[in-house]
């Protein structure tokens, strides 16, 4: 099973500007499908989203290539302060 916790981690600590600021946690819910949440500093939080969303689908996309072979499901979202 990929690690996705470090998987998105990686990937938003290599966007940001203050990566050490960027809190990556995962949970697994009964149905089996992991959730990935990321927590950002509330200066980063656009460049994390993105115009339009283009980079948090970018990363969500990213993470759900990774569960393909393993048969997985993954949501990837933002927590907010």
């Amino acid at each position: 099973m990929p690690d996705y916790e470090e998987l998105v981690g990686f990937v938003v600590r290599s966007i940001v500007a203050d990566p050490d600021e960027v809190e990556v946690t995962s949970q697994r819910n009964s149905g089996g499908a992991v959730k990935v949440m990321i927590k950002v500093s509330r200066d980063d939080m656009g460049r994390l989203i993105g115009k339009r969303g283009v980079t948090i689908n970018a990363i969500r996309l990213i993470a759900k290539a990774a569960a393909v072979k393993p048969g997985e499901k993954v949501d990837v979202d933002i927590l907010e302060d």
